[in-house]
């Protein structure tokens, strides 16, 4: 181009050149012009790349979100104009950048194909990035994915053992099943390499391989029985890790590989009495990652067989009294054995022997390692309990503990060790954790301790004044079922009446605001035996008798019905129990139906109704007033097997009746696969077992998150629903009163007061596992249905980890209250709370999942409930 310039035409240069310079210059002058001005816009076009480390100090000195978003878009940007001008010069160092980019969470999937190109080169360190980035940005939904598995079988066969291992890696990684597939046999070569290296690897990848294929599985089997054998470390835990991950798999392949326990119990003796090696020694322990994996090995193939189980409890023992404690490292392994010995049949002495290690646990200073002895000890104490109860002490010190998480755990244990020996010391120390408990723990710690003392209470005094404890220490955090409970036990214990209308006056005479509950109880047993308290004989265990005026009484249920912190459902017990004292009293009648005519005119409409309906006691039916309100026959009721709190409202059938009054429906299993995604749930190592038996509509979750409830839009509300096969005189009045315990205390002239049994309706009867709601409808809101769920447990084995998840359409609005437990002893059960508010009337349906851990493994059990009784939807 330079003759172009030499010419005389000086018309014909650049604008630019023309107005800087003069003709008088010389061609010398104008060539280096040109050449400063060429310099000039490739430096602007092409600007040197920003290394790594610069960006992570530009996106770390960023002081707003926005100041980050403005680095990082501007880095894109140009890592974005070097990709389509195929700049391979400083392709790796833009890979790096991106991948610290996707790190933070922005979008980086424009990289994927420049990943590729790096797998592609054949330096070693483009093919470490490019493999890197296809780990974190590839996966098996785009169709990039597919591009990279001639890359990954031609590094397979490569002769560098790090090339391969890189390839290996993200294969394990990223693989898909037509991927793991493709590649299986590869790897199955590559394990019996005689490079260690590359078998280490191979090994590792193929326990990704069965995760993801679970049928390739017979595959390998042959050359994983050689990896036992190594003396490489390295390979000996791959090998370990994969034969785990078989077995857990497959029954057969379980079965195949019991015969490997006396290797594995050699390796382990070897582990523990080899002499110092520098190689695999951590703090004084020799490769305490081999023992581990060999423990948990050997406590999968020792699980309910007694020869296996005998073959290693000599090395357990070993490993539990030679293990350094001093360190976690230490720790650690005796953890795993630990749940080696419980898990498989071993000796009792052994046994006892596991358990003083976890108490020896509860004595650290580590909060972690106290909560690990503590959940793992709410899981065993069922099968040894006499060697958990030597810990007991050290147990109910857990309770003071200020990590919310250990203390959770320690009162859930303190309750499975309570017994008929023990019952009052231990009601003693969580009474007294009750009264200082977070407002998290007050509602289930209650509820156990009723349940407690329902099962072992030496006498019915004792009895009485623990569930009076309860009510004073829980206050409104009290749930329904405890006030349920203290009514129904006062009632049928005729011998202590006289002392719990005393105790209950002495409460009630303090501001009882915030302990509604204890209004409750105290309002129904005053208008029950009020003659007892005021005219009955003196108590003679009492000190200071009570000596008071039918005034007084009426002045305090005044303060009670005219306090605004009072609940409606409060005002309800104390009006209808004012009603009673009518005929209690030998006076003050007049003054009674005073306050009660105020109530004509109140706001509330059950109120409002109940004070015009009582009113007409004392006037057109002041004679039928004694006889309709003469006092209850005392509640006897049919205990469950656990002899626990819920099921004990009055008039629960006997087991003999319970047919003809439970809703039985057998409701279509919905596919399992669909609720695990409805529920979220990941694979958990559970075999899925949908239920269809005696699957009868009901549950709850608590839905706060619309994204759950979009996965419902499989549920049409506009099918019709098969409702219940119950007489309609008994539908008709099931739901008819404003509050299911209201009919312990209830009068007969209120027409919306003739009380039935709550509905019951079983959702799940198999295995042992027998899950039952019972129905009730809400006092103050009209929409809303409360299911008191009931999981019992009549099998001979502790089930563990219980979880109750439901999932409902989008025009339902739900909540689920926190479980009373999630362990359900034998002969047990977990209660629960769930709400369910149906604005639009519309037929309810539900979608279950329960799962626990019972004696056999994990157990996840699945249905679909849509035969709710049509009178929920009314």
């Amino acid at each position: 181009m330079w003759p172009y310039y030499e010419s005389e035409d000086w018309s014909v240069l650049p604008p630019e050149l023309n107005r800087r310079f003069n003709p008088a210059f010389n061609m010398a002058s104008i060539k280096q012009a040109f050449n400063e001005a060429v310099e000039r816009v490739s430096t602007v076009r092409m600007p040197a790349p920003t290394r790594l480390r610069d960006l992570i100090r530009q996106i770390r000195a960023a002081r707003t979100a926005a100041e980050e978003r403005t680095v990082v878009n501007k880095e894109c940007a140009y890592i974005r104009s070097t990709f389509r001008e195929e700049d391979s010069v400083w392709r790796c160092r833009n890979i790096a950048k991106l991948l610290y980019i996707h790190m933070l969470g922005y979008p980086a999937h424009f990289g994927q194909l420049e990943c590729l190109k790096l797998i592609a080169s054949p330096r070693f360190t483009d093919k470490r990035i490019g493999y890197l980035g296809a780990m974190l940005l590839l996966d098996e939904r785009q169709d990039v994915h597919l591009l990279i598995t001639n890359c990954l079988k031609n590094d397979l066969n490569s002769s560098t053992q790090f090339v391969i291992g890189l390839a290996l890696c993200t294969l394990g990684a990223i693989a898909s099943p037509e991927m793991a597939r493709d590649l299986a046999s590869e790897v199955e070569r590559l394990m019996k390499s005689a490079n260690a290296y590359i078998r280490k690897k191979a090994a590792l990848c193929a326990f990704r391989i069965i995760r993801r294929v679970p049928e390739l599985m017979e595959m390998f089997l042959p050359a994983t029985r050689s990896l036992i054998t190594e003396k490489n470390h390295g390979v000996l835990i791959t090998g370990v890790t994969l034969i785990t991950e078989m077995c857990e798999n497959s029954v057969d392949t379980l079965n195949h590989f019991k015969k490997i326990v006396p290797n594995l119990v050699r390796i382990l003796k070897n582990l523990i009495l080899a002499g110092y090696s520098p190689e695999h020694d951590v703090s004084g322990v020799s490769d305490p990652f081999l023992q581990v994996k060999i423990l948990r090995l050997l406590r999968i193939l020792g699980r309910n067989d007694i020869d296996a189980s005998e073959a290693m409890n000599d090395i357990l023992a070993q490993v539990a009294t030679n293990t350094e404690t001093s360190k976690n490292v230490g720790n650690t392994i005796l953890y795993e054995t630990v749940l080696s010995i419980m898990d498989i049949k071993s000796e009792s002495g052994l046994r006892v022997l596991a358990v003083n290690i976890l108490g020896r646990f509860l004595l650290n200073n580590d909060k972690n390692i106290r909560y690990v002895a503590l959940n793992t000890l709410l899981k065993t104490v069922y099968v040894d309990t006499s060697a958990v109860q030597r810990h007991r002490s050290t147990i109910l010190e857990c309770l003071k503990d200020p990590d919310v998480s250990i203390r959770k755990r320690a009162m859930e244990l303190s309750f499975a060790l309570v017994n008929s020996n023990n019952i009052r010391n231990m009601m003693k120390e969580l009474l007294l954790f009750l009264e200082r408990a977070d407002p998290e723990f007050k509602a289930q710690c209650s509820s156990n301790i009723v349940m407690s003392a329902e099962r072992f209470a030496p006498n019915k005094r004792w009895h009485l004044e623990t569930l009076f404890k309860v009510l004073v220490a829980a206050g409104n955090y009290v749930r329904d079922d405890v006030v349920a409970c203290t009514i129904q036990l006062i009632s049928e214990t005729q011998s202590q009446q006289s002392y719990a209308v005393s105790a209950l006056w002495r409460a009630l005479e303090k501001d009882t605001s915030d302990k509604q509950p204890l209004a409750q109880v105290a309002t129904w047993c005053i208008g029950e035996y009020g003659d007892l308290l005021l005219y009955g004989p003196p108590l003679e265990d009492i000190d200071t008798p009570i000596n008071l005026t039918e005034d007084e009484v009426i002045d305090v249920y005044q303060r009670l019905l005219w306090n605004p912190q009072n609940t409606v459902v409060t005002k309800q017990y104390t009006l209808l129990s004012l009603t009673k004292l009518s005929t209690r009293f030998q006076k003050g009648n007049e003054k009674i139906r005073q306050i009660i005519d105020t109530f004509g005119s109140n706001l509330h409409i059950e109120l409002q109704q109940r004070g015009i309906e009582f009113s007409q006691l004392f006037r057109k039916y002041d004679h039928l007033r004694p006889a309709l309100l003469e006092r209850m026959p005392p509640m006897e009721t049919a205990r469950p097997q656990a002899n626990g709190i819920i099921g004990m409202v009055n008039g629960e059938p006997e087991p003999e009746e319970e047919k003809s009054s439970v809703l039985e429906a057998s409701s279509p299993s919905s596919d399992s696969s669909a609720l695990l995604d409805l529920l979220g749930t990941t694979d958990l190592g559970m075999t899925p077992s949908v239920s269809n038996k005696n699957t009868s509509a009901n549950s709850t979750t608590i839905v706060n998150n619309n994204d759950l409830l979009d996965l419902l839009g499989s549920l049409d509300l506009n099918v019709p629903t098969s409702t219940s096969t119950l007489p309609q005189t008994q539908t008709s009045q099931i739901f008819n009163s404003t509050n299911t315990t209201n009919f312990l205390v209830d009068g007969l002239l209120n027409s919306s007061s003739v009380q039935n049994d709550t509905l019951t309706m079983i959702v799940l009867d198999k295995a042992g596992l027998k899950i039952i709601f019972r129905l009730e409808r809400s006092p103050d809101i009209a929409d809303l249905l409360i299911i008191n769920m009931s999981a019992q447990n009549s099998g001979n084995a502790i089930l563990t980890d219980f979880l109750f998840q439901a999932a409902v359409p989008k025009t339902f609005q739900l909540q689920m209250l926190s479980p009373s437990s999630t362990v359900i002893p034998p002969s047990g059960q977990v209660t629960q709370v769930l709400k369910v508010t149906n604005i639009n009337k519309v037929p309810l349906r539900m979608r279950l999942r329960i799962s626990y851990t019972g004696p056999t493994g994990p157990v996840l059990e699945q249905t679909e409930v849509n035969n709710f009784p049509s009178l929920i939807s009314q």
